[in-house]
């Protein structure tokens, strides 16, 4: 029998979270949380503070946006809600992380929801004009992490993965709207991601600034990435402030250009939401993130760049 050990590195990040859920809020759909601008919350489709345990089941998140759409603490469960303040109001943070980097194995700490159908909550992004995806993110070990999937311990992933939300096609890699890290012409950085056709290009905007001093040990961070699929734009912002940065890309990969207007997302509904790492069906190990996060957004907008920036400071 193989005995699969939890790293050191990623235990003691646990300690001191408590086993058990935390006590069930009274709560409705869409109550948003206290932390939530005023002009954000019609367009709030998914909020995630991870202090809202599914009642009866502890190994899902209750989403307090107005789709409904709870996702899955996969791998760890209850134990992926650690004591942890982001920011003031806020309780329990997520633990996610690598667990065992030599085995192509399926028990990375990640979270989210996948159907390959579609997930008809998440129909606020089908045929849509834009996106938005903020919170707070804490790295608490080593990233990028080794690449699980190969036999070479020196091959690490090219990405640490934040938060996004899928395509309708999706085989729970490929988004329509993505905030992570990934390597851009040999060095890694934070960028935003994003997709309008099903299965189309994709077009990245990413910061000029070194990604550890955007995102350093053990500090928490407020990240933003925002979507205008009409206009083809995005924009990053870090602690409320713009990030400058570069497009990858001088053609048209959203294929904008031209009639019909405006320009809209793919009419699907998306295959569900990852974070923290790709395949939230849980069947492949892909650009985990040894971090922590708290209090995820997901509009169906771009918000402006004063919304982020009084976002932040709630």
């Amino acid at each position: 029998m193989i005995v699969r050990r939890v790293p050191a590195a990623l235990l003691a990040a646990t300690i001191g979270a408590s086993l058990a859920a935390a006590p069930a809020q009274a709560q409705s759909r869409g109550d948003h949380g206290p932390n939530v601008f005023p002009t954000l919350k019609r367009n709030l489709v998914a909020a995630y503070d991870f202090d809202s345990p599914v009642p009866g089941n502890p190994a899902k998140e209750r989403d307090r946006g107005r789709s409904g759409t709870d996702i899955d603490l996969i791998n760890g469960g209850a134990a992926m809600r650690v004591r942890d303040r982001a920011h003031r109001g806020s309780g329990r943070a997520l633990q996610l992380g690598q667990v065992n980097p030599t085995v192509a194995g399926n028990d990375d700490w990640k979270t989210g929801i996948y159907s390959p159908t579609g997930v008809p909550s998440l129909r606020a992004y089908n045929a849509a004009k834009g996106a938005t995806i903020m919170g707070w993110f804490k790295m608490t070990g080593t990233n990028p992490s080794p690449n699980s999937n190969t036999p070479d311990p020196s091959d690490m992933f090219n990405a640490i993965g934040l938060a996004g939300v899928l395509t309708g096609t999706s085989n729970g890699h490929d988004v329509r709207a993505l905030l992570e890290l990934i390597n851009v012409n040999g060095e890694l950085r934070v960028v935003a991601l994003g997709r309008r056709v099903d299965g189309g290009n994709s077009q990245t905007f990413a910061a000029d600034q070194d990604w550890q001093s955007i995102l350093p040990m053990n500090k928490w961070v407020h990240l933003a990435a925002t979507f205008d699929f009409d206009t083809g734009t995005m924009a990053l912002y870090k602690n409320g402030e713009a990030l400058p940065g570069f497009y990858t890309r001088a053609d048209d990969p959203w294929a904008i250009e031209g009639p019909p207007e405006p320009d809209v997302t793919t009419a699907s509904d998306p295959a569900g939401i990852k974070i923290g790492g790709s395949f939230p069906q849980n069947t492949r190990e892909q650009n985990p993130c040894n971090c922590r996060m708290d209090t995820l957004l997901f509009l169906d907008r771009p918000a402006t760049a004063t919304e982020v920036r009084h976002q932040y400071r709630r």
